[in-house]
């Protein structure tokens, strides 16, 4: 038994002690009731706090990217919103064309028509300077990369207007008479050598035609040579390259690859004679009429049914938009839109001319320009509509992740409220415990002054 002493008041000092530890835990129960968290600092848990900021990196990074998604689909839907006008018009102007194409109009009439269409020209020009945070869409400057391999400053590469007819005979070639051209099904078209064969083309917002007896131009190799010899005299332009055929392979890409059918199928096909907008074949049309004047509606429907499958588009680098949707480097989407301008629809030339319909014939000719018009205005639409449920679904899956991050950093750091409370109570019950008896060992040392009396 320790005997009576006032140096050491060894009861206050033990009780001293276990008030400091109860003081101590109570503070850290205080901390984790008021801010709801397990894991204040690295002291509470070491690789848990290291952990749990981990994940909120990645959570505030998952976040950042639901955001770039949600601004990159309100410029797509500017995008879209350009391109959809685009289309509308392009409606409007093939009605109007094919209205031209009718000869109950008069010349005055005909011209009339071209001045709407020289005014739906410019507006698609106006759409396609559309911006976004100051950002250009769909005037080619943030397209996808057109093959670059094998060009020079003065020489460069880009691709060419290929137009693909699959309604001839898988056979034909420039090199067929007309006289003997079958359909895809192997029918004859019925073409005879007192017939006329007459071909239209625009080039830069021109129409070249040119039309031949079948016994004069007795092939399409014949009659395209005649066609270029017009362009040839009228502007010093042969837009025309060489009919191909008999085989499946259409041409090189925009990606420097080899592009085949889409049916796998051998085809007849008319190539520009140069690669780049300014040479583009905009529209191509070949009818066939026979000695009295009359058009040979069914040969027509199957030689006349050239589409484009290649576009026509100038060197250059990869401009696509990126869109980072990724919390880690390169993970991206990236976006190419093509250029949305008349001149690259082929409605309008370098030098400001527009597509013209002053006669029956040009008229004509525009018909199929309008066609392969709407064909590159709903390919950018297909596209832009693509990348707009894309990122649909991406920040749909963004939301999820950084839901499922949240809930296991929310384990690992959020505290157990009802045990953190319950903590507290007994941290708080001991602290005033530890307080009464450390003033009860204080006095227990004062009776030490009865032996002093």
């Amino acid at each position: 038994m320790a005997g009576m002493v006032v140096k050491n008041n060894m009861s206050a000092i033990n009780t001293l002690n276990t008030l400091n530890k109860n003081h101590s835990a109570l503070s850290k129960s205080l901390a984790k009731v008021s801010s709801g968290m397990r894991i204040n600092s690295a002291a509470d848990d070491a690789s848990g706090y290291a952990i749990s900021e981990r994940m909120r990196v990645q959570i505030r990074s998952l976040d950042q990217d639901n955001k770039n998604t949600q601004n990159g689909s309100a410029m797509m839907k500017v995008a879209e919103g350009a391109v959809s006008s685009t289309v509308e018009i392009l409606k409007t102007l093939k009605e109007k064309v094919i209205n031209a194409a009718n000869d109950t109009n008069t010349d005055s009439d005909r011209a009339q028509i071209q001045k709407e269409l020289d005014q739906s020209v410019d507006q698609i020009n106006d759409n396609a300077n559309v911006t976004y945070n100051g950002k250009y869409l769909v005037d080619g400057s943030h397209n996808s990369g057109v093959d670059m391999s094998g060009g020079t400053a003065s020489s460069p590469t880009a691709t060419k207007t290929v137009l693909v007819n699959h309604s001839l005979a898988e056979n034909t070639d420039g090199s067929t008479k007309f006289t003997q051209m079958s359909s895809r099904t192997g029918e004859s078209l019925q073409i005879h050598t007192s017939d006329s064969v007459t071909i239209s083309f625009v080039n830069e917002g021109k129409t070249y035609t040119t039309t031949c007896k079948v016994s004069q131009c007795p092939d399409l190799a014949t009659a395209l040579t005649k066609a270029n010899a017009v362009a040839q005299a009228a502007s010093g332009n042969q837009a025309l390259g060489a009919f191909t055929g008999n085989t499946d392979v259409v041409g090189t890409d925009r990606s420097g690859d080899t592009q085949k059918t889409a049916d796998g199928k051998n085809a007849v096909m008319l190539t520009a004679a140069q690669g780049g907008v300014d040479n583009q074949i905009a529209g191509f049309t070949i009818s066939i009429t026979d000695r009295n004047g009359n058009i040979n509606k069914s040969a027509n429907a199957a030689l006349d049914n050239f589409n484009e499958e290649i576009r026509a588009e100038h060197e250059s680098k990869d401009n696509s938009i990126v869109l980072q949707t990724g919390t880690k480097a390169n993970q991206a989407i990236k976006v190419g839109l093509t250029d949305m301008r008349a001149q690259a629809l082929g409605l309008k030339g370098a030098d400001g001319k527009t597509l013209n319909v002053s006669t029956q014939e040009k008229a004509n000719a525009a018909i199929n320009v309008l066609d392969n018009a709407i064909q590159k205005a709903l390919d950018q639409q297909t596209t832009i509509g693509s990348i707009e449920s894309r990122l649909e679904f991406t920040s749909q899956n963004l939301t999820t992740a950084s839901e499922n991050v949240q809930a296991s950093e929310s384990t690992i750091r959020d505290a157990d409220m009802a045990k953190e409370m319950t903590e507290y109570t007994k941290n708080n019950v001991l602290l005033q415990a530890a307080q009464s008896m450390l003033a009860q060992a204080n006095q227990n040392s004062s009776s030490v002054l009865s032996l002093l009396q």
